[in-house]
């Protein structure tokens, strides 16, 4: 068959859609919101996860630990995991190494340089729960994994200092369109003792013994400096336009592998569930409610306890919401009903079990699935307590009223101006 003839068969409309279909996902950083409350919620989790350890450090992850260093050791050695705990043995760098992970997961928070952030929150999450990992929950291993996944994201995009800071400097750049736009110095800074860090990490081996972590640390730490030189001295260049897809593609594919996640953690729970013989009796949650290590409120959980009923319909509920959620990503309304129930039986967790950092990790997971509609809407209602507490101060960038998936106020820098920003 001629090309002519192949070119007749391709519906216009379809060749429209894939066009529009491409171009969105190559121009825009999907999710944006959806990403910065995942950014917000692991970080928030994180840090009072280390907060509430910390007169605990050293027994969980220090010198004083059950699980010993030449232990660890041990364990590293076989699994080529990364943990900057095996640096050094001394107790000021277990300090410091705490100490850092605590710090970035605060600034992470805030989304202050979220880039460099990121990674150091990355650095902090392995280094401590590969240091002892026994110490752990399921809670815990989506941390794990998150912190992984955020340092491909855009999340500081809106919601976060970055986002007010590139919104200044688009002011600034208007105002003097012939200035260049400049960088600060705590980026220039980051971005050189990050640097440092990995060429002194990588000649004593001390990345670990897999080859991706290096790779991505390498190729992270060299873009950053590139997307800031293009930014400087070529921002309308095709260079830039490159570099602005390949962080979109980024993005937008790990935002797709955390969906993937979540749906794949409420799927295999649901259906390990169903072969157990308590939760096909509809008993499963009781024996929880009993034991002394579950049971922070034993009032309540003796009056939830007490109800057969109840016992029965939030176990099979439980099962069916786990089950069913991944298939209802294909109707909205379904999914958001399931989406709230989901949310309140973590919830339910955190206040009746005693599990708060793993409902709080779900939480944050499952938010990657909240409509867009409504975060605006929640972000502008957080925007407008903070401007009844605190008058005059200035608007959060990224509060806006609409529907769409894109960030305002539009600008072409994207929060990449600075080093490691």
């Amino acid at each position: 068959m001629s090309a002519p003839a192949l070119d007749r068969k391709i519906d216009p409309k379809i060749d429209h859609k894939l066009a529009r279909g491409i171009q969105r996902i190559t121009s825009t950083a999907l999710g944006q919101y959806q990403s910065a409350v995942i950014r917000i919620g692991f970080s928030a989790t994180y840090l009072f996860f280390l907060l509430r350890e910390l007169p605990h450090r050293h027994e969980m992850y220090g010198p004083d630990a059950p699980w010993r260093w030449d232990m660890a050791q041990q364990l590293i050695s076989g699994n080529q995991a990364f943990t900057a705990l095996m640096w050094s043995d001394s107790t000021v760098w277990f300090e410091i190494v705490y100490a850092v992970a605590l710090i970035s997961a605060a600034l992470l928070m805030v989304g202050w340089h979220t880039r460099a952030m990121s990674v150091l929150f990355m650095a902090g999450v392995l280094s401590l729960q590969n240091r002892s990992i026994f110490m752990g929950d399921g809670g815990d291993n989506v941390i794990h994994l998150m912190a992984i996944y955020l340092v491909l994201t855009r999340c500081g995009r809106v919601w976060s200092l970055d986002a007010r800071r590139a919104a200044r400097q688009a002011r600034a750049a208007a105002d003097d369109s012939g200035r260049p736009m400049r960088g600060t110095v705590a980026g220039a800074v980051l971005w050189v003792v990050l640097g440092v860090v990995l060429i002194v990490a990588g000649m004593t081996d001390g990345l670990g013994g897999t080859w991706w972590l290096p790779t991505l640390l390498w190729a992270l730490w060299v873009g950053e400096g590139a997307w800031w030189a293009v930014n400087r001295y070529a921002p309308n260049s095709e260079s830039r336009t490159l570099l602005d897809v390949v962080a979109n593609l980024a993005h937008n594919a790990t935002l797709v592998v955390i969906m993937a996640e979540v749906c794949l953690i409420y799927a295999t729970a649901g259906w390990y569930k169903i072969q157990g013989s308590r939760w096909q009796d509809g008993t499963a949650l009781y024996y929880p409610l009993k034991l002394d290590y579950f049971t922070p409120w034993p009032g309540l959980s003796d009056i939830l306890a007490s109800s057969g009923v109840m016992v029965m319909l939030i176990t099979y509920g439980t099962v069916v919401v786990q089950v069913a959620f991944p298939f209802t990503l294909f109707n909205r309304r379904v999914k958001n009903v399931l989406l709230v129930a989901m949310m309140c039986e973590h919830a339910g967790i955190a206040l009746l079990l005693g599990l708060p950092f793993f409902s709080m990790a779900m939480i944050a997971a499952d938010s990657v699935f909240l409509p867009t509609v409504f975060l605006v809407w929640l972000g502008g209602r957080v925007t407008l307590a903070r401007e009844r507490l605190f008058p005059g101060r200035g608007k959060v960038p990224g509060q806006r009223r609409g529907s769409d998936d894109e960030e305002a106020p539009q600008h072409s820098g994207g929060g990449g101006h600075t080093l490691v920003g």
